[in-house]
């Protein structure tokens, strides 16, 4: 992995920021579809991160470890999984926009229990877990981002429970695809098949079907 310096907010004008979104466009799209966020809440945020960039099957969580960052995903997908019993059980996939970090640590400060992995070379930008608790204590429309993702985690969480429970292998696998399109077109078949908890052949089959 590689960081860079720190970027550095001079000045709170509406140029200086435009400069700043261009270092982090994706991430800043994402966060304003989602919630109104100020230029300044913005600029606090942009003040705390470094650009990272991940080489594919890099690690950037870790199980067992405090990694001490939080990453937006700016370019490039990653995949978080456990390992049970030596077995790798895909947990979720995030694409650009997304934030990535161990709840374990965040949240718990504890070690984490999962792995992230960069499954295509990821550009991201950092920020230290301190940092990251500390703007979403101190500035409301940062920690009312932070509630509206994990809304939105804890919807899909729910979601994929129910498919598991209710919906057979094929219409698990169709309402990945309605879901998560660009996944399904940038990801192997094997780690789809292990979020949908069913096996490679079968998810083969599935799709020589259609």
């Amino acid at each position: 992995m590689s960081c860079f310096p720190r970027y550095i907010l001079i000045s709170s004008s509406r140029r200086d920021l435009s400069c700043l979104e261009g270092c982090m466009e994706q991430v800043l799209r994402k966060m304003r579809e989602l919630c109104d966020v100020s230029d300044s809440s913005v600029n606090e945020l942009l003040g705390c991160v470094s650009r990272c960039h991940f080489p594919r099957r890099s690690v950037l969580v870790r199980e067992g470890v405090r990694s001490g960052y939080a990453y937006f995903i700016e370019r490039g997908i990653t995949r978080s999984f456990w390992v049970v019993d030596g077995v790798e059980i895909t947990t979720s996939f995030s694409t650009e926009g997304a934030v990535v970090f161990s709840m374990d640590e965040v949240y718990y400060e504890q070690p984490s229990e999962e792995y992230i992995e960069a499954l295509e070379p990821v550009e991201a930008y950092a920020i230290a877990v301190d940092d990251l608790r500390r703007l979403w204590s101190q500035n409301l429309e940062l920690a009312n981002w932070g509630r509206i993702i994990h809304q939105n985690e804890y919807r899909r969480l729910h979601r994929s429970h129910k498919e598991r429970l209710t919906l057979p292998a094929g219409e698990r696998y169709a309402e990945f695809c309605r879901q998560f399109p660009e996944v399904c077109a940038r990801v192997q078949l094997g780690y789809i098949a292990s979020y949908l908890g069913i096996t490679l052949p079968t998810l083969s089959r599935i799709r020589a079907q259609k």
